[in-house]
């Protein structure tokens, strides 16, 4: 049985860069989100996450450690973890 996908609410506190990086990073986004509990409290140490979405620094947004999510968007080899999965709205309705 396969682990869980977990998903949590982060907020941007910029990009990263690199200049040696795994293959599969080549040409992808990084962010270093921190992640916020339910009452917006910074949870654990910031995270490199992948953003196809185009996320900007002081967003919000949800964010997902599924290998398999991963996997689809970077190849079966990659050792990424975390990508954003989606922007909430103004409203607090999530949108992917």
């Amino acid at each position: 049985m396969g682990a869980k996908s977990h998903m949590q609410v982060g907020r941007v506190l910029g990009t990263a860069t690199a200049t040696v990086k795994h293959p599969t990073f080549k040409g992808e986004r990084l962010l270093v989100v921190q992640l916020q509990t339910a009452d917006d409290a910074p949870e654990g140490e910031p995270l490199l996450v992948f953003d196809r979405l185009g996320a900007r620094g002081g967003d919000r947004v949800i964010v997902t450690n599924d290998g398999r999510a991963m996997q689809e968007l970077l190849g079966k080899n990659t050792p990424g973890r975390w990508s954003v999965l989606g922007l909430p709205d103004t409203n607090g309705r999530a949108e992917s």
